[in-house]
């Protein structure tokens, strides 16, 4: 498994909230389970007590988004680096569930979940996999979605780091509202016209007379 492939464990903390709607599905132990996916045995680590923790580092990490958001690619890395040195990882060399046609094991990288607590465990793949992400694909490839109000987190990943949104239904979205507004302006305009060539009639008939 890529190291890079963890940091989806950032983007899926970040967006439990969506600061400009005033939403938060954080609320929960159960919450906190669900963002493991299918790392149970890291899950049944969370208790009542990770809800306020998990809501913290969700903070810092969308620090680390908002700073690449907005170009400050020093402030990102530094944000980042704070989150490493606080929470950090224990790589092993892994091949379950992965085995070649001699049925040999494909090893891999993989972050083994930190034994504390489920924030620390969560934290610490989180952070990496972010940092991974980041010295590969480039700090410029940490998005907050345009389609105001969402923000949510995003990875860009396209080719021509063109992605400007968090999901489809966001860019349909945007993409409509831009037409409407197009079309706002277009009919502002032609009343504007119609309105200024009356008033050129007028003073031309008043000019005759």
């Amino acid at each position: 498994m890529e190291l890079a492939y963890y940091s989806d464990y950032a983007v899926r903390l970040v967006n439990t909230e969506e600061p400009l709607r005033g939403t938060d599905t954080l609320t929960s132990v159960g919450a906190v389970r669900d963002l493991f996916g299918g790392n149970q045995s890291a899950a049944r680590r969370a208790t009542d007590a990770d809800v306020t923790r998990f809501r913290s580092v969700r903070g810092r990490l969308r620090a680390v988004f908002e700073a690449a958001d907005g170009g400050d690619e020093t402030l990102a890395v530094d944000l980042l680096n704070s989150l490493l040195l606080e929470f950090p990882v224990s790589p092993q060399i892994s091949g379950h569930d992965f085995r070649d046609d001699d049925g040999r094991p494909l090893w891999h990288m993989h972050l083994a979940d930190h034994p504390s607590n489920a924030t620390a465990g969560y934290a610490a793949i989180a952070a990496m996999g972010l940092a991974f992400h980041l010295t590969e694909y480039g700090v410029d490839r940490l998005g907050l979605c345009e389609a105001a109000p969402c923000r949510n987190a995003y990875l860009d990943t396209s080719t021509n780091r063109s992605r400007r949104y968090c999901s489809d239904r966001c860019a349909t979205r945007a993409n409509v509202a831009a037409y409407r507004a197009r079309k706002r302006l277009e009919a502002d305009r032609s009343a504007n016209t119609s309105r200024t060539d009356e008033n050129s009639q007028r003073t031309s008939a008043t000019g005759e007379n």
